[in-house]
């Protein structure tokens, strides 16, 4: 129990220290008015945990070890939910509720497309 505990801590943390470099990278603020650096992890975050998934379902290769490490500490602590909910929190503050639609729908849609291509890209190797 300890082992799996530190496996999913240790991954969090890569993942969490590669989210916070990605939201430094402000040349992304200057494109839009949107939070792209979230958008960018969350998919970039659901492309890697539906290849993952993909291998774990056909092969042996990603243990359990690896699947907690990856899946649930790397790829937990890579996107970001609470983030993307305070974002749109602001925008609500703000009376800007159109981005809170095309925020959320954008998020949404590119997200599960991400996990979805991510599982057949892994059907693929």
């Amino acid at each position: 129990m300890i082992k799996n505990i530190l496996l999913v801590g240790f991954g969090g943390f890569i993942g969490s220290i590669g989210r916070y470099l990605i939201s430094k990278i402000d040349i992304l603020s200057t494109i839009s008015s949107l939070p792209l650096g979230t958008l960018l992890v969350n998919v970039v975050g659901s492309l890697i945990l539906g290849v993952l998934t993909g291998i774990a379902v056909k092969s042996p290769i990603l243990t359990v070890e690896w699947r907690l490490f990856l899946m649930v500490g790397f790829c937990g602590g890579f996107t970001t939910f609470s983030t993307f909910t305070n974002e749109n929190l602001s925008f609500m503050r703000n009376g800007e509720f159109l981005y809170v639609f095309i925020y959320s729908g954008i998020s949404i849609f590119l997200g599960f497309s991400a996990v979805y291509l991510g599982y057949i890209i892994s059907k693929l190797l």
